[in-house]
């Protein structure tokens, strides 16, 4: 036996990284985004704003089941707004400031893999997504009544799905944008397009037939759509959903294809 081969027998093999590293980093993650007054302060007030300006007609009109407009319309079109903004909006800027300066490169040279902060961000977000929806959900039951879902399982599902969605579309921006503030920009414009597509300026009624039909089968549309059949009690459109987990998944794949680490 060699002295190469015995010294080589003797290292110890790569530590790879614990659940408690995977926690500081997501803790890290964390303080980063509470540190972004603005990136923190409007996925939260605006949504919530919007909401405040509905429900004062809507909470007073009702629909089925006990449910009123500010149920059935509102609160889905808020809950849509608050995750297209973290994650089509937020997250790519994150990311791509991390890969601008460098810190991606410099963590592919130690055990701790640049997937982890990707993990980390989308996490942290997932979890701000949330904590926006409960803050705008809350403030609807406190001062205007709302009620919870009929189908809280579809409605739940849905959910999950308009996260999925929003958050593949935002690693896209995160995969192809060069800078921090193109990242910004097209994850504003994206944003703002899908948006304006599926009714978040005055209601679908607002649009064209055309455009509306349109709107319906893009993500922020079919997100909300999806999530006001699940309040009304009607169950999910399955091919709004069918349409919701291809894009997640063909956004998730061009993501990884063209996501660049330096």
């Amino acid at each position: 036996m060699t002295s190469q081969t015995a010294t080589a027998e003797r290292s110890p093999a790569p530590a790879h990284p614990g659940a408690r590293s995977w926690l500081l980093l997501a803790v890290c993650e964390a303080k980063m985004v509470i540190r972004d007054t603005a990136g923190l302060i409007v996925p939260f007030g605006l949504p919530v704003l919007i909401l405040v300006m509905s429900a004062s007609s809507a909470s007073e009109t009702v629909i089925t089941g006990g449910r009123t407009a500010l149920d059935i319309h509102v609160i889905p079109l808020v809950f849509t707004m608050v995750v297209g903004l973290i994650g089509v909006v937020n997250t790519p800027s994150f990311l791509s400031a991390y890969r601008r300066t460098g810190v991606l490169r410099r963590l592919g040279t130690t055990p701790a893999s640049p997937a982890m902060v990707l993990v980390a961000q989308v996490a942290v977000g997932v979890v701000q997504a949330v904590l926006g929806m409960a803050v705008a959900f809350g403030a609807a039951v406190l001062f205007f009544g709302a009620k919870p879902p009929i189908d809280t399982g579809a409605a739940l599902g849905a959910l999950a799905l308009g996260i999925a969605v929003m958050f593949a579309l935002g690693m896209v921006v995160a995969a192809v944008a060069p800078t921090p503030n193109s990242a910004l920009a097209m994850g504003l414009v994206a944003y703002l397009g899908l948006g304006a597509l599926g009714g978040m300026f005055g209601g679908k009624e607002s649009l064209p037939d055309g455009v509306a039909r349109v709107g319906e089968w893009l993500p922020f549309g079919a997100a909300v759509d999806v999530l006001s059949s699940a309040w009304a009690g009607e169950g999910v459109p399955g091919p709004q959903m069918a349409v919701l987990a291809a894009t997640a998944a063909a956004s998730a794949v061009i993501a990884a294809v063209f996501f660049r680490w330096e």
